[in-house]
């Protein structure tokens, strides 16, 4: 019995199933699933299913590959929507990662705001509590007059 060790590397496995690279897959589904979601998929769309159509109602017989009920095309069209309809939902599966990281982010960067503006609060609450404190000039002039008057009429009553 082998136990796998900390200090060597693990052997390489074959394995038959096919790798790829996750995010470049993704990245490709959702350039599909934008290219989907244009105008000119939906004229390229109609532009193919007309072709198609019209070239199996007008052609000779001899030229033609799918008769009236059209089933070869109803197949293309059914083949190209069970392909379309997985890559637009991992599409949007990594657009809602991407929402939930950026969510993330505001809701820490909102945090950090709050807590910056709660701090700047109580510093402007605190500057106005040392400034009430502090004598004014207004204060201070009012207060030598009343010393100023105090001392005159301690003046005249010694007089």
């Amino acid at each position: 019995m082998t136990s796998d060790r900390l200090d060597q590397p693990r052997a390489l496995r074959r394995t038959l199933r096919p790798h790829y690279d996750p995010e470049a897959f993704g990245r490709l589904s959702e350039q599909i699933a934008r290219f989907l979601g244009t105008a000119r998929f939906i004229v390229y769309m109609t532009v193919f299913v007309s072709v198609w159509v019209i070239w199996n109602v007008a052609a000779p017989a001899r030229l033609t590959f799918d008769p009236y009920p059209f089933i070869f095309l109803t197949l293309m069209l059914s083949l190209q929507a069970s392909y379309a309809a997985p890559l637009i939902l991992l599409a949007q599966n990594r657009q809602d990662d991407r929402d939930r990281v950026q969510y993330e982010q505001d809701r820490e960067t909102s945090e950090r705001n709050q807590a910056e503006i709660e701090y700047l609060t109580r510093e402007i609450a605190g500057l106005r509590i040392a400034l009430s404190e502090v004598a004014t000039r207004d204060y201070l002039r009012a207060e030598l007059n009343r010393l100023l008057e105090e001392l005159r009429d301690g003046a005249q009553e010694r007089r």
